[in-house]
């Protein structure tokens, strides 16, 4: 299994062999530091997590410090990282301390990338999930996009799923099916087919097999 952590940078497009523009997103796909490699013998499971970006060292609690300082390795860089994720991986020949790189990928993988949705604030249900709202005329007044009747005498109550208005956006989203179209190793960026979730600077965690 492959993944990284990355960020989101922009939207642009690129052009392919026969000229045709490609909309594509570019990612800062690491690099990304193995923090930690689990074990069936001592944690029930076989994993790896890994750490991406930095932050500021009197933003990081005590724990978090204490965690990163078990790693043995002269990189300062690894002692300060900013996201910690875990993916479930058998037998890897990755250690603590251990780099990954935008080139564990190559160009035309398939990944699905995962992140956190843009917060949209309240939104009424037209916005929120596409309904079509009321018609324009025959007496209708102020409730063109109102929601209409949410339910009958029983059971009495809001039945819990019902579509409402309410918070938009914000929650952890996953686009599959996505296409890498181009990787600068140097600069530890790639391009991507298509959009993926959340706003440029967000976290994104990229997955391909």
């Amino acid at each position: 299994m492959k993944f990284i952590l990355g960020k989101k940078l922009q939207m642009t497009q690129i052009f392919d062999k026969d000229g045709q523009a490609v909309p594509v997103t570019l990612i800062q796909a690491g690099p990304c530091f193995v923090t930690q490699k689990k074990t069936v013998d001592k944690e029930g499971y076989s994993a790896l997590q890994i750490g991406f970006g930095e932050a500021k060292a009197k933003r990081m609690s005590l724990a978090e410090k204490g965690h990163l300082k078990k790693i043995k390795s002269e990189n300062a860089k690894i002692k300060t990282v900013k996201y910690l994720r875990e993916y479930r991986v058998e037998n890897s020949e990755l250690e603590p301390g251990s780099e990954i790189k935008a080139d564990i990928f190559q160009e035309g993988d398939i990944v699905k990338i995962s992140g956190v949705s843009k917060g949209k604030g309240f939104a009424g249900v037209v916005k929120r999930h596409h309904f079509a709202g009321g018609p324009a005329t025959h007496g209708q007044k102020h409730s063109l996009r109102a929601p209409g009747s949410i339910g009958a005498t029983f059971p009495e109550r809001v039945p819990k799923g019902r579509r409402m208005g309410g918070r938009m956006g914000g929650q952890r989203a996953t686009v599959e099916g996505l296409k890498i179209v181009k990787i600068d190793v140097e600069n530890n960026m790639i391009a991507v087919t298509g959009a993926v979730p959340g706003v440029p600077g967000g976290l994104l965690e990229i997955a391909g097999e």
